[in-house]
């Protein structure tokens, strides 16, 4: 039957406006690793909604009343407005259903979008309500790395003049699904459980822009190798990390990715190198050829590419079935006895 059954498709932001209205919200249930405000805020800039159109409001304690203000405001005038984190003030959101329910005749552009994690104190009028959307990161390197340049663009590639910022985009895409990666395997991945998400690829990227951008400009012939590995491993995904052995482990993919060895002609580089799949560089880097590339991908990654044993997976696998199972028992219809 092929693969794409197994393949969760992009979640294609502009497709859910369409099916969203004034008086159906979009509620974005969460897990680790996603965040979908950056292209909520991007889907806005492109139809016109940015800057003053745009509220939002990361939710907790007495953010109550200012989200009230903000809601009935944005109705009023046709504005966008999300409530994010809306799980931290769970007391509030009986409120907002009530709010809902008295908003009958809202600007046409109005829209409201909502961010949560899974919990079970928001109410059920809300739910029925909104449109769902579940945002989690692609399970396995391949599809990973997909959904990373299924959010860049050509413009964004070249924008950079320096040669080895298109390379390097792709060396950052394959260490951020790394790092997500090694999260399933428990404490053999980290020994603390990190959200590394979209923003941390997307503020790395940047950062490299900028430095190349100014190397290229200044004539330099030397890449800033030690502040791009500080940047990305200390800084920005480091920036998460508390235990020491974890960041030792970060560092060491870093000084593994980034240097002077990746555009060595003579000894070619590879991320990893096995006896079926060869993990490594388009060989003339743009986005059509690193999308050709990560398809080329196999669906499921072996632990030894992350440098870890094979048998380390024995226990994600083993947690995986026993989640399964769990989902599919408590989804079966509970109905009383047979009467006599």
């Amino acid at each position: 039957m092929s693969d794409k059954y197994v393949q969760p498709p992009v979640l294609n932001f502009m497709k859910v406006f369409e099916q969203s209205a004034p008086l159906t919200p979009v509620l974005f249930v969460l897990s680790p690793g996603a965040d979908p405000a950056y292209d909520v805020f991007a889907l806005a800039e492109k139809l016109g909604f940015g800057g003053p159109k745009l509220k939002f409001i990361a939710l907790g304690q007495g953010q109550g009343k200012a989200a009230q203000q903000m809601l009935e405001t944005a109705g009023a005038r046709g504005q966008w407005i999300m409530l994010l984190n809306c799980h931290l003030l769970a007391s509030w959101l009986k409120t907002l259903e009530k709010l809902l329910e008295q908003t009958t005749k809202p600007h046409n552009d109005f829209r409201l979008w909502m961010t949560t994690d899974p919990t079970d104190a928001f109410p059920l009028g809300i739910l029925q309500k909104c449109l769902k959307v579940v945002t989690e990161p692609p399970n396995g390197l391949k599809l990973n790395m997909r959904a990373s340049f299924s959010k860049i663009t050509e413009e964004a590639l070249d924008v950079c003049p320096h040669f080895a910022f298109k390379p390097l985009v792709y060396v950052l895409a394959f260490f951020h699904a790394v790092v997500q990666e090694r999260r399933k395997y428990g404490k053999v991945g980290w020994n603390v459980g990190y959200d590394f998400n979209e923003s941390d690829f997307r503020v790395s990227m940047n950062l490299m822009d900028y430095y190349l951008t100014k190397t290229y400009k200044e004539k330099q012939e030397t890449i800033p190798w030690g502040s791009l590995k500080y940047l990305v491993g200390d800084a920005m995904y480091g920036g998460r990390v508390t235990c020491d052995f974890d960041r030792r482990v970060l560092t060491t993919y870093v000084s593994e990715y980034m240097g002077d060895f990746l555009f060595d002609t003579f000894q070619p580089f590879h991320f990893f190198l096995g006896k079926e799949v060869d993990y490594k560089l388009p060989e003339k880097p743009s986005l059509q050829s690193s999308m050709e590339m990560i398809e080329q991908l196999p669906l499921v990654t072996s632990p030894e590419v992350f440098g870890l044993n094979p048998n380390a997976e024995i226990s994600y696998m083993t947690n995986s079935t026993r989640e399964l199972w769990q989902g599919l028992i408590s989804m079966q219809p509970r109905g009383g006895g047979e009467g006599g």
